[in-house]
């Protein structure tokens, strides 16, 4: 092991995504990548291609699928490679989205500055694909206000977290049962156990992707989501609004929500 903290990515039938993510990795410190490809049949994955991609001189660790099983399980099984390796943190990006220039290096110092924080989100740029930016998306950044709004919706862009490997042996993995919100099931177990917060800076591009899980299965999506709130509910204003939020959303498109997102938040 080359460095304290590994980029978890899962790939599916995106090379070039997976390319672009790479390249945007800009750190003066080790970084290692680990890739779980999830059984892509169009394309095979070009190793070598992807190795000269990156400017690190961090490893890259490659891990394939023979089937493909979806991205819980790929994210589950980079996980459980994760562990064997002693890491001490974890990153995550998708196939697409771009991190800005020393991204990490500011979560790693504001983890270490504040120790008790566990999990650290960033703000990000939401882009479609010819680059135009939709929004701004500037989740809660105290932990006070996360436990709250996680019963609206996901606190935190996926693709900006940095959390510590230790948390995993209380939280476990992420759970197969949220099928399209595996990460809104994960961060749920994780504000519930630790302190988490988001940096207050935008430091990721998000690629709206008509092809991507949230776009593809939002219904699905949003009733993994409604499963989660009712799974931890309590009385209380936060579960009660989030609860009747995410049924009316389960009649709304993805491109609706977008839409009101890009007039609101801009």
């Amino acid at each position: 092991m080359s460095s304290e903290v590994i980029v978890l990515i899962p790939h599916y039938e995106n090379v070039l995504g997976l390319i672009n993510s790479i390249k945007s990795i800009q750190e003066n410190f080790l970084v290692d990548i680990i890739i779980v490809d999830d059984g892509s049949k169009n394309k095979p994955l070009p190793i070598d291609e992807i190795q000269k991609s990156y400017n690190n001189q961090g490893n890259i660790i490659f891990e394939i699928i023979e089937e493909n099983k979806g991205i819980e399980v790929a994210l589950n099984v980079g996980l459980s490679i994760i562990l064997e390796m002693k890491y001490k943190y974890i990153a995550r990006l998708d196939c697409g989205d771009l991190f800005h220039k020393d991204k990490l290096r500011k979560q790693l110092t504001y983890l270490k500055k504040n120790k008790d924080v566990k999990l650290l989100g960033t703000w990000g740029n939401i882009k479609d694909q010819e680059n135009n930016l939709l929004y701004i998306e500037k989740h809660p950044v105290s932990y006070e206000e996360i436990k709250k709004k996680i019963y609206l919706n996901s606190t935190f862009l996926h693709p900006s977290v940095v959390f510590e490997v230790d948390i995993l042996s209380v939280v476990g993995l992420y759970p197969l049962d949220y099928q399209a919100a595996e990460d809104y099931g994960f961060f749920m177990k994780i504000v519930k156990h630790f302190r988490s917060e988001n940096y207050p800076e935008t430091l990721i591009d998000y690629i709206i992707d008509p092809n991507s899980i949230s776009s593809l299965k939002r219904k699905r999506q949003v009733k993994s989501r409604i499963k989660g709130i009712i799974n931890n509910y309590y009385i209380g204003w936060y579960p009660t609004y989030g609860l009747l939020r995410n049924v009316l959303l389960l009649f709304l498109s993805r491109k609706m929500s977008n839409a009101l997102k890009s007039k609101f938040k801009r």
